[in-house]
C-alpha cells in the first residue's frame, strides 16, 4: 500500500472511522476454551512417529513449504499463480508421477497471502475453479466501506464489542470462506498443513493459528473461523481493529512442551531459542495477559517465512523431526522452500519536498517501514541456514573420507542423513521485462485490483518460477515430465 492510497483511505472511512472511535474499538470474542489437552488433536502437523495418512499422494520424502506474503489482492494473485504453475509441473517422484503441487506439505501466509493458503488449504484444487470470482476479481475494498457505512449496521458498530474488523469477517465467512473452522483443515494426514499469522499488537511477536500456538490459550482452535484468522493476518493498522482472543486457564492436563522447557534453560548457550520460549511461556501468565490483540501478520513477519523459519531450525518442529529421522525409508529427502514474495517499490516522496510530511504520511510509515527492512533479513537468514546445512554435509562427507586414511581414527559423527535444501526466492524485481516489472512494482497495497493487473500478477509469477535457475535445476532432479 503507498501513502497516497493510505491517505485516500483514511479520507473515504471519515465518519465512519470517527464514530467506531467514539464507540469504542474492542472486539468480541470468538475463541472457545479447550476442553481437554491432546497433543494428537487439533489442527497441528501430526508427530512424525504417526504413520497413518489419509493423503498418500503426498510424501514426507519429498517436503514442500510455500510462503506467501503480505501484499492486498496483489499477493494474493501472486500465491494463486505460483500455486497454479505447480500444479501444471509434473516430477517423477520414488517411481510415481504426480503434480508438484501435490507434493506440497506446509503453507505459510501472511495478509493477503493468508487468502489464497487458507482458500487452497480448505478447497484444494477447487480454487482454480472459483478464487478469482470469489475474491481476486473482487472489490473486496469497495464492499468493506459499504458494509460501514450501512445504517443497518451501525446499532452493532456503535458496540464497544463489535466494530470493523467483524463486518470484514462476516464478509469473508459469507462470500469466501463458506463459514469453514478449522476443524474443516483438521482431517488427520491431509496435506498441505496451513499456518496463518497475525501479530501480537502488545509484544510484537508472531502469532500463528495454530492448535499448537492456542494451547497456551487454553483455546481450541478446531471451534475457531478461517475467516476470523484471515481477518487478523489482514488487519492493516487504522483501516481495520484488532482481532481479540480471551486467554483461557489451561487445560487438564497441560504440558509445556520440551522445546519450551529446554528454551527456557538456554539463555546462554542459544539466545534465539530462549527468547522464542519466553515469548511462548508469557501466554500462561493469565492475569497479566487476559486478552490478546491481534493485527496484520506483516507487522512482525511480511514474507511468512518465519513460520517455516521455526520448525526448520526447532528440535521439535516437524521439519527437523523428519530431518533427524534415522529410517532411511522414512523422513525427508528433498527438502523445498519457495517464497512468493509481493512486494513493491516503496516510493519515497517525502525527501524531494521541504515541507514535513502530514499525519497520514507518517501513519502509513510508521506502521511499514520496518517490513521491507525485516523482510530482507528474514530472506537472507533463511538463505544462510539453507547454505549452512549444505556446508556442514559438505565438511562432514570430506573430513570422514581424510579420516578412512588413518584406520585408527573413528570418523566423525554424521548426520541423521543427507538433505540438500532448495530456495527459491520469487518477487517482481525479477522479471525480464522492464515496462512489466515497473508496472507491477508499482501496483498497490489494497484489497481491489482491476482484471487487466491480477492478469499481469499471476502470470508473472509462473514466468518468474519457470526462470528461476533453482526451479529448473529442480525439475531436472525431479525427472520432471511435460504435462498432459
Amino acid at each position: 500500500m503507498n501513502s497516497t492510497l493510505f491517505k485516500r483511505m483514511l479520507l473515504i472511512y471519515g465518519t465512519s472511522a470517527v464514530f467506531l472511535m467514539l464507540t469504542g474499538c474492542a472486539s468480541y470474542v470468538l475463541n472457545q476454551p479447550q476442553e481437554a489437552f491432546d497433543l494428537k488433536a487439533g489442527y497441528r502437523f501430526p508427530d512424525a512417529s504417526e504413520t497413518v495418512r489419509q493423503d498418500e499422494t503426498n510424501s514426507d520424502s519429498l517436503f514442500v513449504c510455500l510462503a506467501f506474503s503480505g501484499g492486498g489482492t496483489r499477493a494474493a494473485a501472486f500465491a494463486y499463480g505460483v500455486l497454479e504453475k505447480l500444479r501444471t509441473t509434473s516430477i517423477n517422484w520414488e517411481g510415481k508421477t504426480r503434480s508438484l503441487l501435490d507434493e506440497v506439505d506446509c503453507i505459510s501466509g501472511i495478509s493477503g497471502g493468508s487468502f489464497t493458503a487458507a482458500y487452497y488449504g480448505l478447497f484444494g484444487h477447487r480454487i482454480f475453479e472459483d478464487f478469482r470470482e470469489r475474491f481476486l476479481d473482487r472489490n473486496i475494498q469497495s464492499e468493506l466501506l459499504g458494509r460501514a457505512l450501512n445504517p443497518l449496521n451501525w446499532p452493532r458498530l456503535a458496540s464497544p464489542w463489535f466494530n470493523r474488523i467483524d463486518l470484514a469477517t462476516e464478509l469473508y465467512d459469507d462470500t469466501v470462506f463458506d463459514n469453514k473452522t478449522f476443524a474443516d483443515l483438521s482431517l488427520k494426514g491431509k496435506r498441505p498443513f496451513i499456518m496463518l499469522n497475525a501479530t501480537n499488537l502488545a509484544s510484537g511477536d508472531r502469532f500463528e493459528f495454530t492448535q499448537d500456538q492456542f494451547d497456551f490459550l487454553g483455546s481450541d482452535l478446531g471451534k475457531f473461523p478461517v475467516a476470523r484468522a484471515v481477518s487478523a493476518s489482514s488487519a492493516f493498522p487504522f483501516l481495520l481493529s484488532p482481532v481479540t482472543l480471551k486467554n483461557y486457564p489451561q487445560a487438564k492436563n497441560f504440558t509445556l512442551p520440551t522445546d519450551i522447557e529446554l528454551g527456557l534453560e538456554n539463555y546462554s548457550y542459544n539466545r534465539r531459542l530462549w527468547h522464542w520460549a519466553l515469548r511462548y511461556d508469557g501466554y500462561l501468565n493469565k492475569e497479566e495477559r487476559p486478552y490478546i490483540h491481534l493485527m496484520d501478520g506483516g507487522l512482525s513477519d511480511n514474507i511468512g517465512m518465519r513460520a517455516i523459519e521455526n520448525v526448520f531450525r526447532r528440535s521439535g518442529g516437524f521439519i527437523r523431526q523428519r530431518m533427524n529421522m534415522s529410517s532411511s525409508k522414512r523422513g525427508i529427502k528433498k527438502l523445498i522452500f519457495i517464497v512468493a514474495n509481493a512486494r513493491t517499490d516503496n516510493l519515497d516522496n517525502m525527501s524531494k519536498r521541504d515541507i514535513p510530511p502530514d499525519l497520514s504520511e507518517v501513519g502509513f510509515k510508521t506502521a511499514t517501514i520496518s517490513l521491507d527492512n525485516y523482510s530482507f533479513e528474514t530472506i537472507e537468514a533463511m538463505r544462510d541456514l539453507v547454505k549452512q546445512r549444505n556446508q556442514t554435509q559438505q565438511t562432514l562427507a570430506q573430513c570422514n573420507d581424510k579420516i578412512k586414511e588413518c584406520p585408527t581414527v573413528k570418523p566423525l559423527p554424521s548426520l541423521s542423513r543427507v538433505i540438500e535444501p532448495v530456495f527459491i526466492d520469487l518477487s517482481f524485481e525479477a522479471l525480464p521485462d522492464q515496462q512489466l516489472r515497473n508496472e507491477l512494482l508499482n501496483l498497490p497495497t489494497s484489497f481491489s485490483l482491476s482484471k487487466s493487473a491480477v492478469d499481469k500478477v499471476i502470470r508473472a509469477a509462473g514466468e518468474l518460477l519457470e526462470n528461476s535457475q533453482e526451479f529448473q535445476n529442480l525439475k531436472k532432479e525431479l525427472q520432471a515430465i511435460a504435462p498432459n
